[in-house]
């Protein structure tokens, strides 16, 4: 198997566990304070491999490739996560996870416009079907959606998209482990100042009044247990650690469009976990988008790896 679809897959079956892993600890960690939990373990986590990642290139940081990954870190991070938590407030948290995985459909046309890599016919069939799919699992005719909730997840799924394409261009240079330890960093740093800011009395008392309870004085430590420790540091080490940097260390092998299909595998293996483990229902519709999009990220990646199989002109 080519490396590059060896980290897909990896990511994905570390991203769809996420929603399953949550299930066995929700309610008892604030999903902000969470959020600095994840990214900041993830941080120490790949902080090792990232250092000695820089030493084997020959590479140093200086201030603007800093920069560079605080953006990363700001948009990728700090705003998109947040985006993602605030859009359940106002959808079902399946519709939710639905929506953001459309987020290859994003990366598709940003990788086109800021990296310059094609749009293939397979990739138009492929984003087609997964779309279908997707609409199918969200059934629209017979839901009503919120349309705050749908701006607040689109506007993350945009965010994320605009991470990974972005992230693409410092991957080349400097490796996906590197890429995703920093942005880990500044983006754990950027969620602290967040969370300080609400524990100033005026701030959550308006935070309040807007009715955003989970936003107002966000603990740091509370709510952390020997019985919840596992599923943290799993969710943390394992799907924002391995997750994220197996999804940049693709990059090095594959387009963003290809990775990002990522995403797109998601809502079929959550499903299918959530039945496994918690004995979650799965139902008609959702089989139905399940199969296409499954039949739609096979019509993205198999041309690939045809054309890796093949031998290479002389």
């Amino acid at each position: 198997m080519k490396k590059g679809y060896l980290y897909i897959a990896i990511a994905t079956i570390m991203f769809s566990t996420f929603e399953v892993a949550l299930k066995f600890i929700a309610g008892q960690i604030n999903s902000v304070q969470l959020t600095l939990c994840r990214f900041s373990i993830g941080f120490l986590f790949l902080l090792p491999l990232a250092l000695r990642t820089l030493k084997k290139r020959g590479k140093t940081l200086d201030g603007r490739t800093l920069g560079y990954f605080a953006f990363l870190g700001l948009i990728g991070i700090a705003i998109c996560m947040p985006l993602y938590q605030l859009s359940a407030v106002y959808l079902d948290s399946a519709v939710v996870a639905v929506l953001f995985s459309c987020n290859p459909v994003f990366v598709t046309f940003l990788a086109f416009f800021l990296l310059g890599e094609p749009i293939r016919p397979r990739n138009v069939i492929a984003l087609a079907l997964e779309v279908a799919g997707t609409l199918v699992i969200i059934n629209p005719l017979h839901t009503v959606l919120n349309m705050t909730g749908v701006a607040l997840i689109l506007a993350a799924t945009l965010l994320f998209a605009l991470y990974g394409v972005l992230g693409k261009r410092k991957v080349a240079e400097y490796g996906g482990s590197v890429v995703t330890c920093f942005g880990f960093l500044f983006g754990s740093i950027i969620i602290l100042v967040f969370i300080l800011i609400t524990r100033i009395p005026p701030v959550a008392e308006a935070i309040l009044a807007a009715g955003f309870t989970n936003f107002a004085n966000i603990p740091i430590l509370a709510g952390y247990t020997l019985q919840n420790l596992p599923y943290v540091l799993f969710v943390s080490a394992g799907v924002a650690g391995v997750g994220f940097c197996t999804y940049f260390l693709a990059m090095e092998y594959e387009p963003a469009s290809v990775v990002s299909l990522v995403y797109f595998f998601k809502p079929v293996l959550s499903p299918v976990l959530a039945w496994m483990i918690h004995g979650e229902e799965i139902g008609g519709n959702m089989l139905a988008g399940i199969v296409l999009i499954v039949v739609g990220s096979m019509c993205a990646i198999i041309p690939g790896v045809i054309e890796a199989k093949r031998p290479a002109k002389t």
